[in-house]
């Protein structure tokens, strides 16, 4: 009786643990996700965004704009999500509590929270707001984002302390190979990590332009040609 009761509780507690989880990707194909399927596709078992080189300047992709592949599952609000990725060149991230905007002639447009990273060294871990308020914290930043004093959405960004060193973080970071990132958001608090440890702690006080709730999406970014790769994705809603 007491092994039986033991097995329950521990059966009962691995369905609360995973009570919020979702899938959000099926490994296969990019069933419930938008985007331009002629950059997006699904490799070995990884959504892959992919972007030509231009033929009449081949340093540079055809794209004209960032263009994103929007999961169409639903929106998240309060939750934690971990994937994996890895990208050759470029700039890419996931942007979440984000909005679909009118699409361009490259595909979905999105405006929000992104968890950002890059083949460089500079943004990887940040957390900046596309097509909105732009950086809201550097790489080992812990800021509190004020509303701007006229009322308009350049927001004061005020760094109130530190995560981590900015180098050290970068050097843990593999180049072209596979890296494990995690976003935390709750209520006005958001916080990213990459390989275990944090980059950014932020919390956004300007409640009229701070995103609560809205879409997930994946970016590819204009500039060089490039490729970026994601898999192991693990959603879970905490409210």
């Amino acid at each position: 009786m007491k092994l039986h009761l033991a097995l329950a509780a521990f059966f009962a507690a691995i369905s609360f643990a995973t009570a919020g989880e979702k899938e959000i990707f099926n490994g296969k194909d990019l069933t419930g996700w938008e985007g331009n399927k002629e950059l997006w596709s699904v490799q070995d078992g990884t959504i892959t965004g992919k972007t030509p080189a231009d033929p009449a300047n081949p340093a540079k992709s055809i794209l004209k704009h960032n263009t994103f592949l929007v999961w169409k599952g639903g929106t998240v609000g309060d939750f934690e999500l971990t994937f994996q990725y890895r990208i050759e060149k470029g700039n890419s991230g996931v942007q979440y509590r984000s909005k679909e905007l009118p699409a361009g002639e490259f595909g979905p447009i999105i405006s929000g929270y992104q968890a950002d990273f890059e083949a460089g060294k500079t943004y990887s871990g940040i957390l900046y707001e596309e097509k909105g308020r732009g950086i809201l914290a550097k790489r080992g930043e812990k800021t509190v984002i004020k509303p701007a004093a006229d009322g308009g959405k350049k927001a004061v960004v005020e760094v109130t302390g530190s995560v981590g060193d900015s180098a050290a973080i970068q050097a843990s970071i593999k180049e072209e190979d596979w890296n494990e990132y995690r976003i935390v958001a709750k209520g006005n608090h958001v916080q990213h990590f990459i390989n275990g440890q944090q980059t950014i702690d932020v919390t956004d006080e300007d409640a009229a332009n701070a995103p609560k709730e809205g879409l997930l999406a994946l970016q590819i970014h204009a500039g060089p040609p490039m490729v970026v790769q994601f898999k192991n994705f693990k959603l879970v809603e905490t409210k």
